[in-house]
């Protein structure tokens, strides 16, 4: 009894000392610094290059690299340079890791039919990181003991221990057989500000609700994997219909000033 005492004890100073606000506001535990959750992510994405067929399309490469890019330039404070890979397989999935990395499947080209539509994806994905949502997960693991053994892991230029898991702690677990999904809070805040950041960069909102209608029809009753973890109900396409409304404005200034068309060329 007095060890378990001491272990809530520990755990309750642990959240305390950690919580922060994150940019919508929302109260956060985070255990772990800046630096290793970039590293983590920069160690879990070159695994993902080895294990995961790269596109070698050139035209694909370009189109891609050009939406991420003006959703990237559009982040508040952005100085680090975002690596982009195209991963040549059906699924249709994206994501985005601390430390600045994307990956797109080429799958995902077939649902998001346009440049808008794949900022739509491409702006939830960075704004989970913009959010540092990974971290919140991998804090969460480790405050209520689901084995990961997270104070444990050494976090070394030669790689990560228990690698996997921590995989599937940053959101790659359609890759590695097993899943922290984020949870509903997690995936409003990244629809609220992926869809403002998306905007920003000159994408059209109003592609949002069409995305996710192309989403819910991939797959059947389940959808694609990306869905896994991105529940899309009527009510939430609801939700990103009022949203697309108030960053219309931000869309409109953006194409008045001026933006770079991205699109695969012929």
């Amino acid at each position: 009894m007095k060890n378990l005492f001491c272990s809530l004890a520990l755990l309750a100073l642990l959240g305390g000392c950690a919580t922060h606000q994150s940019p919508t506001g929302r109260g956060q535990t985070l255990l772990f610094s800046t630096a290793e959750m970039n590293q983590l992510g920069a160690s879990s994405f070159e695994e993902m290059k080895k294990q995961q067929k790269i596109s070698k399309d050139s035209k694909i490469n370009a189109y891609v690299a050009c939406v991420a890019n003006r959703v990237t330039a559009a982040l508040p404070n952005n100085n680090e340079h975002w690596e982009v890979v195209v991963f040549d397989s059906p699924q249709v999935n994206a994501f985005a890791l601390p430390g600045g990395h994307i990956g797109v499947y080429t799958g995902l080209l077939k649902v998001a039919e346009n440049q808008d539509q794949l900022a739509v994806v491409l702006g939830h994905e960075v704004a989970h990181v913009l959010a540092q949502h990974s971290n919140e997960q991998v804090s969460r693991a480790q405050l209520t003991g689901t084995g990961l053994q997270l104070a444990n892991v050494a976090l070394g230029a030669g790689g990560v221990a228990n690698r996997d898991l921590y995989m599937a702690a940053l959101g790659l677990g359609a890759q590695v057989g097993y899943i922290l999904p984020f949870g509903r809070e997690q995936e409003t805040e990244a629809d609220v500000m992926g869809l403002e950041l998306m905007a920003r960069a000159g994408f059209d909102p109003r592609a949002g609700t069409k995305l996710w209608q192309n989403m819910a029809k991939v797959g059947g009753e389940q959808g694609p994997e990306l869905l896994s973890t991105h529940p899309s109900h009527s009510t939430r396409i609801s939700e990103l219909s009022k949203l697309e409304q108030k960053v219309l404005p931000l869309y409109e200034a953006a194409k008045a000033a001026g933006v770079k068309n991205c699109q695969i060329t012929k």
